[in-house]
């Protein structure tokens, strides 16, 4: 059983594309290499970036005519080789800020996330004939682990099981971490021209750069990076700067209020980028974000933009540049209808606490002791994680008749995308 995106959403599409213009994403696939009223240019002073982190993004910022556009300032600060947020080698990933760590995600929250998520993988794999499982920026390897655990249990102990990650250290983590499955796991730094499996994406869409668009009395602005020289040897003050674009939401926002948001280009263009390889499977993508009309409702002035560091959260990606992550919510319409234009079939869209229920969260957890019990209830309570986040799921059309995801038996919301 298939699912398709309402005839309102659909005939969006024109205007998604309008207003975008990326056409392919090379984000994990090559490992190489608010506004303050009335005011145009906010200049706020901070916090040297670490040296050889600054003199990349100031060469960038030379480079580009002074002016960095926020999705290239985002890429440069997560993703500068051996320098940006994610690869680098701080600790990320955990539980409790003792341990050095900046967030927990689900797998490092409850190992029952991904043994019920591996039930799902489970039926795909069997559903679509297929044999093989990709994920994209699988952190610690938790999600993983606790995957191909469920996958053993239910027999599946020839699945290859393949992981796409920019970062070095992360990766030997993983290594580490996978080493029981050392035969079954592969790191690939490319994709193959012919891609087939279940994909799996947990909280990276929210990580693929954005562009930021202000409107600042009634006149739309593409929010970038600059800087002014500072008075520490290599320092620098990274300041806001906005500048007048043809660029919209790709819906209208009512009122004549003042408005920060985002677009989604990159990921957006990373669902087409799968879509030119992929020929027969199953995608899951779990991550924080909501449906077109919540995401640009008049209300959600400030936008989505969030910072983490310390398991504690700010809106200013100019701070600590390259020592915290930056993200921004998902806009699963946009990622929903890029995968349709691109020849996908949306398979369904739920909350996170639904699908995991859906999927047997409850019945694999039976005997789990209490502390366990208690963590993963925090997956599925409306107001911890069980809301907020949502799967979105995906499959090219010769895998997509025939079958229903089994996180969507139940409370399936395709129709409000």
């Amino acid at each position: 059983m298939c699912h398709g995106l309402s005839e309102n959403a659909q005939v969006k599409a024109k205007r998604h594309n309008d207003a975008r213009g990326a056409s392919h994403c090379v984000w994990l696939l090559n490992v190489h290499g608010f506004v303050t009223r009335k005011k145009k240019l906010q200049e706020f002073t901070h916090k040297p970036v670490p040296s050889q982190l600054y003199r990349a993004l100031q060469q960038a910022i030379g480079e580009a005519g002074g002016w960095l556009p926020f999705d290239r300032f985002m890429a440069l600060a997560l993703y500068t080789p051996g320098l940006g947020y994610y690869a680098n080698d701080l600790v990320k990933f955990g539980a409790m800020p003792g341990s050095g760590s900046d967030f927990v995600t689900a797998p490092e929250l409850s190992p029952w996330f991904g043994r019920a998520l591996g039930q799902q993988v489970a039926q795909a794999l069997q559903a679509t004939g297929t044999q093989e499982v990709w994920e994209f920026g699988a952190g610690t390897g938790a999600l993983a682990q606790q995957v191909l655990e469920q996958l053993a249990a239910q027999g599946l102990t020839d699945v290859r099981y393949h992981i796409v990650d920019l970062s070095g250290t992360l990766r030997a983590r993983q290594q580490e971490r996978l080493h029981a499955f050392a035969g079954r796991v592969d790191w690939p730094t490319a994709l193959p021209d012919k891609l087939q499996g279940v994909l799996l994406g947990n909280e990276v869409l929210d990580a693929m750069p954005v562009q930021l668009l202000v409107r600042v009395s009634g006149v739309w602005h593409e929010r970038g990076v600059t800087f002014v020289p500072g008075a520490v040897d290599e320092g620098c003050a990274l300041v806001w700067q906005d500048r007048p674009t043809h660029l919209r939401p790709p819906v209208d926002v009512p009122g004549e209020h003042d408005y920060l948001t985002e677009i989604h280009p990159q990921a957006e263009a990373f669902v087409r980028t799968l879509a030119d390889r992929w020929t027969q499977g199953a995608a899951f993508f779990v991550d924080y974000g909501f449906p077109e009309a919540e995401y640009y409702h008049p209300q959600r002035h400030m936008g989505t933009l969030m910072c983490h560091k310390a398991h504690r959260s700010d809106p200013d990606p100019l701070v600590d540049v390259g020592l915290k992550d930056i993200t921004a919510h998902v806009n699963f319409t946009g990622v929903a209808l890029a995968a349709q234009e691109a020849g996908l079939q949306v398979m369904g869209y739920a909350s996170q606490g639904r699908f995991l229920l859906n999927a047997g969260l409850l019945q694999l957890a039976e005997n789990a002791p209490l502390p366990e019990r208690a963590q993963l209830a925090k997956l599925v309570n409306e107001h911890e994680m069980g809301e907020l986040f949502k799967v979105l799921a995906l499959a090219p059309m010769a895998s997509a008749d025939g079958w229903l995801p089994m996180g969507f038996a139940v409370g399936d919301r395709t129709h409000a995308l």
